[in-house]
């Protein structure tokens, strides 16, 4: 009898362990997938929008550390299997040195909702944060606002930050960086937040990161997956579009004929109702 008590006991026990939820699959088909080496997931954030992975610095562009990697069943077909319940940004790379990604906004300020990566922008608001950026001093030479997003008091903003000027550091090494800012309005004008959130963090020869075109993909980003069999159909951007993409030598040309000193180097500035 004890011993029928004794087993009975440990099976309970046994039963309220907490084990790893089994995750759903998910299946990506590519419309056009002429020369695609590799893709692959990340599972970013956390509920609470914390990084779950610390940044690595030595991450290169050509072999992004995601969370998982597809399984190629068919010309056109990548499958990941037993995906946790979660939300993950989607991550392609073909040859030619060309990396597509999705992303999604994550709460700079705790509480903070999280945005996807197609919330829209109002002209007005995204010119005066443009010329914020542009004014601004950093430590990077080139830096560019590639897209935002909005939830009408609250704007965050994807932010490419490229040093290619000599450093201390080693002789042709370059840094460049991906960031989401947050611009909040509060007492009649847009401030920006000194907290910020790191997506990427490369340091690499400069000569290497102009070879590299890098695409930001909205439609890649905020991908749901829940307990069910999930089937994703995406279509490669056209790398040319200058809405999402970033070859990094044009871009940052581009920003720094635009960029214009300016005396503040704050990262808190008031900008003005009267300026918007």
């Amino acid at each position: 009898m004890k011993s029928i008590v004794v087993l009975t006991s440990i099976l309970l026990v046994l039963l309220c362990v907490d084990r790893p939820a089994k995750g759903a699959n998910l299946i990506v088909n590519i419309d056009n997938p002429k020369d695609v080496t590799m893709v692959g997931v990340f599972n970013r954030w956390d509920i609470h929008g914390n990084r779950r992975r610390s940044v690595n610095t030595r991450a290169k562009i050509g072999t992004p550390e995601v969370h998982v990697i597809g399984t190629q069943t068919g010309k056109s077909t990548w499958v990941f299997e037993n995906l946790p319940e979660g939300t993950y940004d989607l991550v392609v790379i073909k040859k030619g040195r060309l990396r597509i990604e999705g992303w999604t906004y994550p709460p700079i300020i705790e509480f903070d909702p999280f945005f996807p990566s197609d919330s829209a922008v109002e002209d007005s608001v995204r010119k005066l944060i443009n010329d914020d950026i542009s004014k601004s001093r950093y430590y990077e030479n080139k830096v560019t606002a590639l897209e935002m997003g909005s939830n009408k008091k609250t704007v965050r903003a994807l932010v490419m930050l490229l040093r290619d000027k000599p450093t201390t550091y080693r002789a042709g090494v370059g840094t460049l960086r991906f960031e989401i800012w947050q611009y909040t309005w509060r007492y009649g004008g847009w401030q920006k937040q000194r907290r910020t959130k790191v997506l990427h963090r490369i340091l690499d020869q400069v000569g290497i990161l102009r070879q590299w075109t890098w695409v930001w993909e909205p439609s890649f980003g905020g991908i749901k997956v829940g307990k069910l069999l999930k089937t994703l159909d995406i279509k490669i951007p056209n790398e040319d579009r200058q809405t999402v993409s970033t070859h990094i030598d044009q871009l940052a040309e581009s920003s720094r004929s635009s960029a214009k000193p300016h005396p503040c180097c704050c990262p808190k500035r008031l900008l003005p109702k009267k300026d918007r």
